[in-house]
């Protein structure tokens, strides 16, 4: 069993979401002088991204949904 095209297609998305809200912190780090708190909101969204992603691949790999590749259960 493989998993779905579009489960990893969700995957990627999602981890191109994780990059870009880090760069967005970044851009906002250097442009903000680090006077406003939108960094720390960016960051906290990408916390909450990598943690949804995290949860949605534990799941998918306990319901057999995410196929790990090279891994024995």
């Amino acid at each position: 069993m493989t998993t779905p095209l579009w489960i990893k297609f969700v995957m990627v998305a999602a981890l191109a979401a994780i990059v870009f809200s880090l760069g967005l912190a970044l851009w906002r780090l250097i442009s903000d002088r680090g006077d406003s708190e939108r960094t720390v909101r960016a960051l906290s969204f990408r916390i909450g991204l990598s943690l949804v992603l995290f949860l949605l691949l534990m799941l998918g790999m306990l319901t057999g949904v995410v196929v790990p590749h090279g891994v024995v259960p």
